[in-house]
């Protein structure tokens, strides 16, 4: 197992506190080998074998166990004398989870660890169950930085510059970065992990009938990251491929990605008038190989997949993300974290003054001291322009500076 720091050190910290800690995310970004990682740094710090206890629900040995079942096969395990270690993993397969949960944390000394990958892991069943004795940690796929760890591994790796390519197109499901796949194999891979969540987490547990529907309003997402967008665009255009679905459909469904990690949703934030807009969203992707699998890749793309990592790893780093709205237009992220706050501005390439002058100006147009930066990945001279930074995005991911 190759390590995640990033979520172990966070997890570790509240070892033998009171709540329960919840690992959400994607299928397949690495919740269970973090799991493990968490055992295996439990038994570092001393903790005996026999009170490490773990189950992985999504094995047949648990089809068809009920809540009252489970309980009772949990409760057996826990030793009654000293505090054991509990950890579940895809616990959202048993119904009314959260029941045994709550019953095990209340009535015996436990340390409970679990993981889930759809919406009901943070459903208003864990906020009544649960309620202020659980802290979550959302998973995301490979950093740039894990990334190259994990491929430098099994092969030779280029300068960061230049394996920033290979990332955006390849993304960063852990699983893909053992081995040196080929990029066929990749792509199989990441589009059975797709097609898992849409036809497991979003289909069958939703129900939802007109499946053709569904998956037209994931390529339209798909197909325009980077770009604002509401349910009624999304409607108007299926009308225009006479395909009728009505605004709150599509809304249903672009929900229903979100609460299985496919999509992120990105609101814009009015910058003058201190308020969130609830119209023409951004949605960004939870892998960026997601929409090489399902549309191809395509070098008109490259531009919005390096929105879409940079998004992914401000969320990472904990920050609040949203689209800035300024007079002069927009701009890419306002990323805020307690009372840090960073402006960032997106871009290929810079070919032209016109160009430059877009994408400075915006970042002028604020008026106060946080940090304002423009990230691009051609060459250009280094420094500050009136205080606005200028790096390199593979610069920027591997910095450690924000």
């Amino acid at each position: 197992m190759i390590n995640r720091p990033l979520y172990t050190k966070k997890i570790m910290e509240y070892v033998d506190t009171p709540f329960i800690k919840i690992l959400t995310g994607i299928r397949r970004s690495g919740k269970s080998t973090i799991l493990k990682l968490v055992m295996q740094n439990l038994k570092e710090r001393g903790i005996d074998d026999r009170l490490i206890i773990s189950y992985r629900f999504d094995s047949m040995e648990y089809d068809g166990y009920t809540a009252k079942q489970m309980y009772q096969e949990l409760k057996n395990r826990l030793n009654p004398d000293e505090r054991t270690y509990l950890f579940l993993d895809e616990v959202q397969e048993i119904n009314n989870w959260e029941k045994i949960v709550n019953s095990l944390s209340t009535e015996f000394d436990v340390d409970i660890y679990i993981t889930g990958s759809n919406s009901r892991m943070l459903s208003s069943e864990i906020a009544t169950y649960l309620t202020g004795r659980y802290v979550s940690f959302r998973i995301y796929t490979l950093s740039f930085a894990e990334y190259l760890d994990f491929k430098s591994r099994y092969t030779e790796i280029a300068t960061p510059r230049q394996e920033l390519i290979n990332y955006i197109k390849l993304g960063g499901f852990p699983a893909i970065h053992l081995h040196a796949y080929t990029e066929d194999e990749i792509y199989t891979i990441v589009r059975d992990i797709y097609n898992s969540t849409i036809f497991s987490d979003i289909v069958k547990r939703n129900e939802v009938r007109k499946v053709d529907l569904l998956e037209r309003v994931v390529k339209y997402a798909f197909n325009n990251v980077g770009n604002t967008f509401s349910a009624k665009t999304i409607s108007d255009y299926m009308k225009s491929e006479h395909r009728k679905i009505d605004n709150e459909t599509v809304y249903s469904y672009l929900e229903k990605l979100e609460k299985a990690y496919i999509l992120h949703r990105c609101q814009r934030y009015d910058l003058k008038g201190k308020e969130l807009l609830k119209t023409q969203e951004k949605f960004y992707l939870a892998d960026t190989a997601l929409r090489y699998s399902v549309l191809g890749y395509n070098d008109n793309s490259v531009a919005a997949m390096l929105e879409n990592v940079i998004y992914l790893e401000l969320c990472r780093r904990g920050y609040r993300v949203n689209i800035g709205k300024v007079d002069s237009g927009e701009i890419d992220f306002v990323a805020t974290k307690q009372n840090e706050k960073l402006y960032i501005q997106v871009t290929q390439q810079i070919i032209s003054a016109e160009t430059e002058k877009r994408e400075y100006t915006r970042l002028l147009d604020i008026d106060d001291n946080f940090p304002k930066y423009v990230l691009r990945t051609d060459e250009f001279a280094g420094g500050n322009y009136k205080g606005i930074k200028s790096m390199h995005v593979a610069d920027f991911l591997l910095s450690e500076e924000y």
